[in-house]
């Protein structure tokens, strides 16, 4: 057994500050540390703003949603969903952890044999797909789900003119109990649209049908609609197995697991609210347990899960600009994080700490970026100490969707670096300069 390393003992100051009528304001912890390395010094080092990302999180999230599930299904495969974050580091960190890859464009797709992932463990998703992506997807072997009835008609003549076969599986929606519902994607299951799919590809010769596949939505707080949802492909599948005499290999239940993030709008925090892997799995696992399938019959479970195993290893730290007074008299605090790189500004009520002690006394603040654009809200109110110019703050549960939805508008995109298992710091992508804006620019030569 290698030899753990040792967590120094820290002490924190605990400031519970000023009592009203409603009790003691609410404690705003500094964060000076993150994964035992001081904040100050990253900052120092890479610059301000700098995304943040450890390690260790990720492959303790990996850790407890494969045993959620395997001890309840043993039959369980992660595929970790490269939309919701596609840097390089953070794939390979959950492709060693088992997880197969989930894409949804041929971009994504060419990232991930870049990444080492075997043709035959790439799940394709999305109602994008070109042609060439297709064929060059059902060359490699890898499971192409169907999102529309043209695009299994294109597979089918590229497979038919191209003297090729592929593996696929349905994208199926469905009632789940919830509205609004998720039918963009996929075939209906009540309507029997997924049903007439299926027939289709059973009858064509080229086509091979894997799997069925439904993603109910994002940040999915019900796990009576997975149970729902995980119901009825099984019964899809129990109904396959009757007419063809065929069993399935694996039904794909999505991602859309909530993370500890608190939604806009929200009265509880999304850290007491939102369920734990142990719920969702035995929401999904009963489902199929208990449905009519052979028990010797039972297909693999899929999960696409990206959100809920990414977010709490995400960090966005920054630097306090200026400090003003609104109309209303609220305190404004400007720092140099914009929503240009915090997209989920827009979603939640992220936390945000103070790098360094404070006095404890706060007041209503809004916290704004730095962008000439009045919908630079990072937090439009919340209880927050008074910061100077200067001062450093942590923006918590920033892993997932923040990079790949990052632009360099107005300011450029700052570096990322990884903290290590053995809290050693990797720059995993640098941060941007005017060259690599302009390098694929062109000028015509009247305006040279």
């Amino acid at each position: 057994m290698s030899k753990q390393l040792f967590e120094r003992p820290t002490i924190t100051r605990l400031t519970p500050g000023v009592p009203s009528k409603h009790g003691a304001a609410s404690v705003i912890a500094p964060m000076p540390l993150i994964d035992g390395v001081k904040v100050d010094d990253l900052i120092d080092q890479f610059g301000s703003p700098l995304y943040i990302f450890s390690e260790r999180e990720m492959r303790k999230s990996m850790e407890e949603i494969k045993r959620a599930f395997s001890v309840r299904y043993h039959k369980t495969q992660m595929a970790w969903s490269y939309k919701t974050n596609y840097l390089d580091s953070i794939c390979r960190i959950f492709h060693q952890e088992g997880s197969w890859a989930e894409v949804v464009s041929g971009f994504e797709y060419d990232k991930a044999i870049k990444n080492g992932v075997k043709g035959e463990n790439i799940i394709f998703n999305g109602p994008g797909k070109s042609a060439s992506d297709l064929e060059k997807a059902a060359r490699n072997g890898s499971f192409i789900h169907i999102d529309h009835m043209d695009e299994l008609f294109l597979l089918s003549d590229i497979c038919n003119s191209k003297e090729i076969e592929a593996r696929v599986a349905l994208r199926v929606n469905m009632d789940i109990g919830i509205n609004p519902r998720w039918d963009r994607f996929g075939l209906n299951y009540e309507n029997g649209e997924a049903w007439d799919a299926i027939n289709r590809i059973m009858i064509n010769p080229r086509l091979k049908l894997m799997g069925l596949h439904t993603h109910i939505g994002t940040y999915m707080m019900s796990t009576d609609s997975y149970r729902i949802a995980a119901t009825k492909l099984a019964d899809l599948a129990y109904n396959i197995s009757v007419k063809f005499e065929y069993y399935i290999a694996y039904i794909d239940l999505g991602g859309g697991f909530a993370s500890r993030n608190t939604l806009k709008g929200a009265y509880l925090s999304g850290e007491d609210t939102t369920p734990s892997f142990d719920e969702y799995a035995e929401a999904i696992t009963s489902a199929l347990i208990n449905s009519r399938i052979r028990p010797d019959k039972l297909p693999t479970l899929i999960l696409e899960t990206g959100r809920a195993i990414i977010d709490n290893a995400g960090y966005l730290a920054g630097t306090v600009i200026a400090n003003k007074r609104l109309s209303d008299g609220k305190r404004a605090t400007i720092i140099d994080i914009g929503v240009n790189i915090l997209f989920t500004a827009f979603w939640y009520d992220h936390k945000i700490h103070p790098v360094n002690s404070h006095s404890g006394l706060v007041e209503e603040t809004a916290i704004f970026g730095p962008l000439c654009m009045n919908i630079d809200v990072v937090r439009s109110s919340l209880m927050f100490p008074a910061l100077k110019r200067g001062d450093r703050i942590v923006i918590t549960k920033t892993g997932a969707y923040n990079i790949t939805q990052s632009q360099q508008f107005i300011n450029l995109r700052p570096a990322i670096v990884l903290i290590g298992i053995n809290r050693q710091v990797h720059v995993i992508r640098q941060a941007e300069i005017l060259d690599d804006i302009v390098k694929n620019e062109l000028i015509p030569d009247y305006l040279a």
